[in-house]
């Protein structure tokens, strides 16, 4: 016996069946049956989980996941291609070579210019020069007579040709030492027939042929 005085609580019916926290073994199955298809259900899921995590991928089978970070790794890829030619394109426009050419014409219109120049600086215009009218024109050897006087040559003998018919205009000189004198005539006078002769007393002779201008 207790020291407690006895409430509502103690008062139990002797025949009466037990209640509360004094259950049977026959009123826990019932709870325990319901259980089972709950960690049937576990069960299930936890094998489905192992399954696909260690089988699946060694079959082939790859989620979403991996196929976004392959979408991803494509354009990285594609974007490090042009980076790489981009130096190759800078560098080949630089190959091309550029004025060289131009040095080559401009060297030699600066050289054509200087040989009449030469020509005239040789000659010598102290020689005398014998103009010859072999045109039929009258007056034509004067005309070209005062010509070459003109230009400092010192004028010998003006008259008609009394020598072979000529078909054009022609300057004859006398040896090699008068040959820079000659072509210095003929540029004076639009001459380009330039012969040595050593017929003439003179050491150069202007004659004067038909289509002289």
């Amino acid at each position: 016996m207790t020291k407690y005085a006895r409430d509502e609580f103690d008062k139990v019916p002797q025949t009466a069946s037990r209640q509360g926290v004094h259950r049977t073994a026959t009123a826990t199955a019932p709870s325990r049956t319901r259980l089972w298809p709950i960690l049937a259900v576990g069960i299930a899921a936890l094998a489905i989980g192992l399954v696909s995590f260690l089988v699946l991928p060694k079959l082939g089978f790859t989620g979403p996941g991996s196929q976004a970070g392959t979408s991803q790794e494509a354009p990285l890829a594609g974007t490090d291609a042009p980076s790489a030619v981009a130096p190759g394109d800078t560098t080949s426009p630089s190959a091309e070579p550029a004025p060289a050419s131009t040095g080559g014409p401009a060297a030699g219109a600066s050289q054509e210019p200087s040989a009449p120049a030469t020509t005239a600086a040789a000659a010598d215009k102290t020689q005398p020069v014998a103009v010859y009218n072999a045109a039929g024109i009258a007056g034509l050897a004067t005309s070209v007579g005062a010509t070459v006087q003109s230009d400092g040559w010192q004028l010998g003998q003006v008259g008609n040709w009394a020598g072979a018919p000529q078909q054009g205009s022609v300057i004859f000189y006398a040896g090699a030492e008068q040959q820079a004198n000659a072509q210095a005539l003929a540029v004076l006078l639009d001459i380009p027939t330039v012969v040595s002769s050593t017929e003439f007393q003179v050491p150069l002779v202007v004659v004067v042929g038909p289509g002289f201008q």
